[in-house]
């Protein structure tokens, strides 16, 4: 195996040092390390960002059921290139995962493909139908190794099941991450419920509906002493009731999408169901909210919930398009201009937001390590002078439905090493092998 020394890379952001990434782990750090071996390439690191593997804890891959939006292969080579070394699967596929034979399907298929480590999330309920619980502990006990149960897309809303799931998850150190969403009132809703969609004529989903499940989940999670995870937070009454939780004590832990950290509901102007979501883009005021969630840690993480359609499910009418958007690749940049520009974040921060801190909620322990020597090399540089222009047709994702389309953004992944293997190495960078 091909030994890669990295040079002059900026760990974290702070001072230029070099990493040599030999066999799978980081073996050196140091400035002007010797590199007097003849398997070593060397790559010019000088200005870019070192960060450790990216880790999402919300990406859909579609795959199996729905290989016409995304499949394992092309997700996880979009995931490579936004900088993600792991992501978990969600379980609304085709089958459901809500078995240990499809996890393992979707967990092999992450393996075989070699970009990013999949890591399946498993259904809460069979079928995602919300009647009875899936097959957790088998889930759990598979070679996938399931730690993270969601039923993304569908809440959980009977209270019971819920805290039968909660109970139930605690005995393999689980976890449910719930999709916030009372359905009741939320019938027919396609954008955030205020004056605008009275004004555009949309039927309006309010923020109450995501509040009030988190609200009850967050006291039951309380009541029987078990995790739970707040999906996609999108409103300010969202961040305030995670924050009261937390001040107790509760062992609750929410994400925040990169979209709705710079997104608002005014761009549903246009009536273009790219910006279509769920949930919504939120008001102006939600936006910063969950920015100063994020920026005071009562946000835990940063997750894509990457949403990927054909382009017939998002090119019709509004009323009639597919909730959900792509992000893996733009996630970083999103996240730069919205928290690290604007001085609200440090890459230090980044780095516990987007790959330490999903990586203990997922129980991922080999991801979200530290840059140190004997450390796994899952590395990330980074170029955050860069800019570029978003180009839908320049994705590794099978799906075209990214809100950025035409707009400049900071920021450019140049390399991610998955146990210091390269799956992303821009050719600028490598001044071959060192003789």
């Amino acid at each position: 195996m091909t030994a890669y020394l990295l040079r002059d890379a900026r760990p974290l952001g702070g001072d230029p040092t070099d990493l040599l990434l030999r066999d799978g782990v980081i073996v050196a750090i140091g400035a002007d390390l010797d590199v007097d071996a003849q398997d070593v390439t060397v790559v010019d690191a000088d200005g870019l960002v070192a960060l450790p593997g990216l880790v999402d804890l919300h990406t859909h891959l579609r795959e199996p059921g729905r290989e016409d939006a995304e499949t394992v292969l092309t997700g996880t080579q979009s995931a490579a290139r936004g900088g993600f070394t792991c992501v978990h699967a969600m379980a609304n596929t085709s089958p459901v995962a809500d078995t240990a034979g499809v996890v393992e399907q979707v967990w092999r298929l992450g393996r075989e493909g070699g970009f990013c480590d999949v890591q399946p999330v498993g259904a809460v309920t069979v079928g995602l139908k919300g009647e009875r619980l899936a097959e957790l502990g088998a889930m759990a006990d598979s070679a996938a190794g399931v730690r993270v149960f969601s039923d993304d897309g569908i809440c959980v809303s009977d209270a019971v099941l819920m805290r039968r799931a909660l109970e139930y998850v605690k005995a393999f150190d689980g976890v449910v991450a719930q999709h916030a969403q009372e359905p009741r009132l939320t019938e027919g809703a396609q954008m955030n419920e205020g004056a605008l969609s009275g004004e555009l004529g949309l039927v309006g989903w309010p923020a109450v509906a995501e509040e009030a499940i988190i609200a009850r989940d967050v006291l039951l999670a309380e009541h029987v002493g078990s995790r739970l995870h707040v999906c996609h937070l999108s409103t300010r009454g969202s961040v305030e009731i995670v924050r009261w939780a937390k001040s107790r004590g509760i062992d609750v832990t929410a994400e925040v999408t990169p979209h709705h950290l710079l997104l608002t509901d005014e761009l549903v102007r246009s009536y273009d169901p790219i910006y279509k979501v769920n949930p919504p883009l939120r008001t102006a005021d939600d936006v910063a909210a969950v920015r100063e969630g994020l920026a005071d840690g009562t946000i835990d993480i940063v997750a894509t919930d990457h949403a990927p359609h054909p382009m017939e499910d998002k090119e019709c009418e509004f009323a009639a398009a597919a909730f959900g958007m792509i992000g893996l690749e733009t996630a970083l940049s999103i996240v730069q201009q919205t928290m690290v520009d604007t001085g609200a974040l440090t890459w230090e921060q980044v780095a516990e937001a987007m790959s330490a801190r999903p990586a203990r909620i997922g129980r991922v322990a080999e991801h979200g390590r530290p840059l140190a020597v004997g450390e796994p090399a899952h590395v990330v540089l980074y170029d955050p002078s860069a800019t570029r222009t978003v180009t839908p047709g320049d994705t590794a994702s099978l799906s075209r439905n990214t809100p950025y389309a035409g707009h400049e953004l900071p920021g450019r992944v140049v390399a991610t090493f998955l146990r210091g293997v390269p799956t992303v190495l821009s050719g600028e960078l490598t001044e071959g092998v060192h003789a």
